[in-house]
């Protein structure tokens, strides 16, 4: 019986064009090859899988071929080729650094390297997982690595680049191998199984690519046991059922009892998934996918982003149109949020149940909160002269005789609208309100009714206008009164006055334990700049900072004590005068001498020289 041969192997590339998926780095080696500019050394990095050990066979192979084709290819017929396909060429050596790791193993390599080929122009040497090397093998490997003799060339490959020291790394052609697409995995193994004849749907194909992560190694050997479970049949739910995968059909179902707020179905279609063994944080992350391809398949521009079969995009086509953009976007952050807190929560069930209920209450919730909104949408307060407009009912009104013989107009009935805002004051024929509740002016003889703010959730018109307001004519004088009331709140003081009011605002603070701000205002004393500027300055910026935190309570007390609303405070930081350190002997001669002009009179007697 033939001896079975997995199709990693079996069907490995011998050729720059069989690789699959690194076109970057086989046209780069092809055109090196052609024009005969070879580095010495070559370091291939990238993911498990991505063919690093396959390029470098077939480097070493191409370069010792003695009838390249055109497209610089090995011919397979030469004496060299055919020695490399048989597993017998001299000029090939493998060393697995993994098990071979040692500095002496390293010297028994570099003790090769000076003999030449047998047949052929060059020896090649492909070290793989180079990175395990010890740190004494990476010296004893510098010397050789970087001066090697014309025929010798050297091909590391490794998994972690960022282990390998710095020296090696400048001394070697790096090569970044890229993780396979799902898309050319798919189409290679759509090869092997024709190769094979073995009938496999694509959604089987891509289902595999998907799982193998990127390793075109691991694609081949999940496809070997599929075709052991099924026979030459490999299907979509053979696939799924061998890899234990969650069905796409699972997340169909889900999202469209989402989209139907069907929360039953959404928990009872979850509760089966875990009874099939899987496991809900895979729900939560798949999940997050499904929706993501959804939002993917609403743009026919970005529908090619889906790495999924035909058949599958159709579904994800299908299903995108009944969703909104909003709503996928809401529903991606609900999703993110559950896979963040998901190991975090002791109850990870309630955890994807709860996010669930969520996605089926998406429309629901926005339905509330713009509802919310409307609700506490009020006005925002006008300025004092607009707060109010007036609506006039000329009802009841009648003439009165006066002993002049003038006829008088009755008052008036005003309707003001609701005030929504806590504090507002209109002077004059306007009415103060203060709290929400309308109360008589100081300057006019207005009447208030008080009356409780009602808020609903769509106020009409006539619940708008709640408060009636009766109001008389105002007599000459109020104009005065008002302006009177309003030069009240602008009264001059003295720096006599400030002083005695920062002193007891000082006080309290200290009585309230904040004995550093307290100590920050007594520090110096304020200066009154004009009549309504105060300027105060500190020794630092730390000092400066202290009082800027409690400056707007400070400035209402100010504005309270002395009746002046105007008053405004301007912090500054003194400069400091530097002060000039002496470093040397003379410097501090001189500074003594200038404060006793007899020193120097008797250095000059004794003639001393100034030395320490």
């Amino acid at each position: 019986m033939d001896s079975f041969v997995v199709s990693a192997r079996k069907y490995r590339p011998a050729k720059f064009n069989s690789v699959v998926g690194q076109n970057h780095i086989t046209n780069t080696l092809k055109n090196a090859i052609l024009t005969d500019h070879l580095a010495q050394a070559f370091l291939f990095c990238g993911p498990r899988g991505v063919g690093k050990t396959t390029c470098a066979r077939i480097l070493a192979k191409t370069i010792n071929c003695t009838n390249r084709t055109e497209n610089t290819e090995s011919c397979d017929n030469c004496e060299s080729c055919k020695s490399f396909n048989e597993g017998a060429s001299l000029n090939i050596s493998e060393l697995d650094a993994a098990s071979n790791n040692s500095v002496d193993d390293i010297r028994n390599l570099v003790d090769q390297v000076r003999y030449a080929p047998q047949l052929g122009k060059f020896k090649v040497y492909i070290i793989d997982e180079v990175h395990m090397l010890s740190q004494s093998a990476f010296n004893a490997f510098l010397k050789t690595l970087e001066e090697p003799p014309k025929h010798a060339i050297f091909i590391l490959a490794t998994t972690e680049k960022h282990k390998i020291i710095p020296t090696i790394l400048s001394r070697c052609q790096i090569f970044d191998f890229n993780r396979i697409q799902i898309e050319d995995i798919a189409n290679h193994l759509h090869y092997i199984a024709k190769c094979e004849n073995v009938m496999a749907e694509p959604d089987a194909l891509h289902i595999i690519a998907q799982k193998a992560d990127g390793a075109l190694r691991d694609a081949c050997s999940i496809f070997d046991q599929i075709v052991s479970f099924s026979g030459n049949n490999v299907t979509y739910k053979a696939a799924i059922e061998n890899l234990n995968i969650l069905d796409y059909d699972y997340y169909f179902k889900v999202t469209d009892a989402i989209i139907e707020e069907h929360v039953s179905a959404a928990l009872l279609l979850f509760n089966e998934i875990l009874n099939n063994g899987f496991d809900g944080h895979n729900f939560v992350a798949g999940m997050g996918d499904h929706l993501r391809n959804l939002l993917v398949s609403k743009d026919q521009e970005t529908i090619q982003l889906l790495e999924v079969g035909n058949n599958i995009k159709e579904k994800y086509a299908l299903q995108s149109s009944k969703f909104s953009l909003s709503f996928l976007i809401q529903g991606l952050t609900i999703l993110n949020k559950c896979d963040i807190q998901y190991k975090s929560s002791k109850n990870h069930r309630l955890q994807v149940e709860l996010a669930l209920m969520q996605l089926c209450s998406i429309n629901k919730i926005g339905v509330g909160n713009a509802d919310a909104e409307k609700k506490n949408d009020y006005p925002k307060p006008a300025p004092i002269q607009q707060s109010i407009t007036n609506k006039k009912i000329e009802d009841n009104t009648s003439a009165i005789k006066t002993s002049n013989g003038v006829a008088e107009a009755t008052p008036s009935i005003t309707v003001a609208p609701q005030l929504n805002t806590i504090n507002s004051a209109v002077i004059g024929n306007n009415v103060i309100v203060n709290g929400g509740n309308i109360q008589k002016d100081l300057g006019s003889s207005i009447i208030a009714v008080k009356k409780p703010l009602i808020k609903t959730s769509s106020p009409s018109i006539n619940q708008s206008f709640k408060s009636v307001v009766i109001t008389e004519q105002i007599k000459d004088n109020s104009i005065e009164q008002k302006n009177n009331i309003v030069n009240a709140a602008k009264e001059a003081f003295t720096q006599q006055e400030l002083e005695a009011t920062w002193d007891k605002y000082a006080e309290e603070l200290n009585a309230k334990g904040r004995a550093n701000l307290s100590l920050a205002l007594l520090s110096k004393r304020p200066v009154l700049i004009n009549e309504t500027i105060i300027e105060f300055t500190v020794n630092n910026k730390a000092l400066e900072e202290t009082i800027n935190e409690d400056k707007m309570n400070f400035l209402s007390f100010l504005r309270r004590a002395l009746n002046n609303f105007d008053i405004q405070l301007n912090l500054s930081v003194a400069m400091l005068e530097e002060k000039t350190n002496l470093y040397t002997a003379t410097d501090r001669f001189r500074y003594l001498a200038e404060k006793n002009p007899a020193i120097n009179k008797l250095r000059q007697a004794f003639d001393l020289d100034i030395e320490f």
